[in-house]
């Protein structure tokens, strides 16, 4: 009898314990706890703004454009970055393109912006006039600044009470935009790189740039593809977006309107992803580099 109701206690712990694994296969809670999702939650700085603090980077494999084999621009020489690009950045997942909008991943591109390109890109390079401006080391432009290219995608966020500052490792360019709402600058006041101004929407920074003067590419790299030496018309407007999703990324995406260049405003998307072991160092551009020089000394032969 003893014995019985001892096995018949065994079959019952069993079947106990066999329900209690069933039901932790199936997910469901213990009765002496509770499952909750906890829900991330941006951080703030001292003065109450989203965090978007820190050093980010966007290596990524992802193609400009979703572009065909016949639509594809023409390629150089291929140059290898292998033996002296060294980074063990995170890498973003590839996709279709960067391109977002509209839906096909093609820049809406008017036929009077692909003649001015391919007059300028076709210009003899013995004048110094006749390159680009990045390789003139004047400015990679905006938002071309934040646009993934093979190396140095090392960008710093700073935030002070009434500002943030997007500092961007390729030609060591620093935004300075002002969060305050401040009007943009009188329209004959015009720069390369435009006049931003910031706000925030929620938790997403919105900088908003107008004032161009009219002789930058929305392109300068040869990762855009047939976008590189596109015009960045007087007329342009972008407005940029970068919401803090994770404790590691930063979406970003911007919207460009330029009446003057493209038959509609279209959208490009990325990630950035947070990597505070990258070390930001000078890029040294017209001081102490030879490489304009070289380049217009062998053209010229």
């Amino acid at each position: 009898m003893i014995q019985s109701s001892r096995r018949s206690a065994e079959v019952l712990a069993a079947a106990a314990a066999l329900l209690v694994c069933g039901a932790l296969l199936r997910g469901a809670p213990q009765s002496d706890r509770t499952v909750t999702e906890k829900k991330w939650t941006v951080g703030r700085t001292p003065d109450g703004q989203p965090d978007l603090q820190g050093v980010w980077t966007n290596y990524d494999p992802t193609p400009f454009e979703r572009l065909s084999r016949e639509e594809q621009p023409p390629r150089g020489p291929a140059v290898s970055t292998a033996d002296w690009l060294v980074q063990d950045s995170p890498t973003s997942p590839r996709r279709p393109s960067m391109v977002v909008d509209p839906p096909d991943g093609k820049v809406p591109l008017k036929r009077e912006a692909v003649e001015s390109r391919d007059a300028a890109l076709a210009l003899d390079p013995n004048s110094l006039e006749h390159y680009g401006p990045w390789e003139r080391c004047i400015t990679r432009g905006v938002p071309g600044s934040m646009w993934p290219s093979a190396y140095n995608n090392g960008h710093q966020i700073v935030q002070t009470p009434g500002y943030v500052v997007l500092h961007s490792e390729m030609i060591h360019e620093a935004r300075v935009i002002p969060l305050d709402g401040r009007p943009h600058l009188r329209a004959d006041i015009r720069s390369w790189d435009g006049d931003s101004r910031g706000r925030w929407e929620g938790a997403t920074l919105v900088i908003d740039t107008t004032n161009f003067n009219g002789r930058g590419w929305i392109a300068t790299h040869a990762a855009a593809g047939r976008i590189r030496g596109i015009p960045l018309s007087q007329a342009a407007h972008t407005i940029e977006r970068l919401t803090r999703v994770d404790e590691d990324t930063i979406q970003y995406e911007v919207t460009i309107d330029d009446p003057n260049v493209y038959t509609r405003p279209w959208k490009m998307a990325f990630p950035l992803n947070r990597d505070e072991r990258y070390r930001i160092f000078e890029y040294a551009c017209h001081e102490g580099n030879h490489a304009l020089e070289n380049m217009l000394r062998m053209s010229a032969k």
